[in-house]
């Protein structure tokens, strides 16, 4: 309880930091800032009284920012263990693997649909390693975060275009995450039509002999944002709760 009403406490402190200063860490000497004047305590308290619902909504998301932030310490610490060479040589092994089942069971436009994803998922493995590694808030969440994102969530999706029985598990919720995507977030500017109007989601890919390719390229687009959404947590967390290292 002290720990969460501590997070609570430098969350409201971060937001005040945003205009007013020395709040989240204040200095030794100088200590917090405070306002002296009438206007600077009204506009004080009023911008402190507006940040606490704000707090309220925003610390679920801090949350997930800690359990993000305790994962992608474990696959740094992977990465730090067999080096960025060998991420790439374990992705590039089960996808080699996968590759190699599908050319022998398989027919020749599921092999090529399989071989393409494999090499957008060991690049993207092998970029979220690398990334990681040059150092930098703002490096992570822009690039490290998103490429992750698209190493971990293509592997499933790509089974399920080969596989029946992943199949019924994957794609139709993929079909309705897509409906309601375009319903929702991308309503505004009638970006749903544009999308729906320039190919479907389930026949997209067969004219180039890659079945299946609409729902490998909407979950790359998920990825991105997704990972700066998580990237975004991962900072603000850093921020409120700093590492001990950090």
């Amino acid at each position: 309880m002290e720990a969460l009403l501590l997070d609570v406490v430098r969350l409201h402190e971060t937001w005040m930091e945003l205009v007013f200063p020395r709040q989240l860490d204040p200095g030794r000497v100088l200590g917090k800032w405070q306002p002296e004047t009438t206007p600077q305590t009204i506009g004080y308290y009023l911008w402190a009284v507006l940040g606490a619902p704000l707090v309220a909504i925003a610390y679920p998301l801090l949350l997930v920012g800690f359990a993000t932030r305790f994962y992608a310490a474990k696959l740094d610490s992977a990465v730090t263990r067999f080096g960025i060479a060998g991420a790439v040589i374990v992705a590039t092994v089960v996808w080699g693997s996968l590759t190699a089942v599908t050319y022998l069971q398989l027919a020749t436009e599921d092999v090529i649909a399989v071989g393409a994803a494999s090499v957008v998922a060991i690049v993207a493995a092998a970029l979220a390693a690398g990334f990681s590694k040059v150092g930098g808030r703002f490096v992570s969440v822009l690039l490290a975060y998103p490429f992750a994102m698209t190493a971990l969530f293509l592997p499933p999706v790509v089974a399920a275009l080969v596989t029946p029985t992943l199949e019924q598990l994957i794609l139709p919720p993929s079909y309705d995450l897509a409906r309601w995507i375009l319903d929702t977030f991308l309503y505004v500017g009638g970006i749903n039509d544009l999308l729906r109007g320039a190919f479907d989601l389930e026949t997209f890919g067969e004219q180039w002999g890659l079945p299946g390719l609409g729902y490998v390229l909407m979950w790359v687009g998920i990825s991105v944002p997704l990972g700066w959404f998580l990237g975004a947590l991962v900072a603000l967390a850093n921020l409120v709760r700093p590492k001990p290292d950090g």
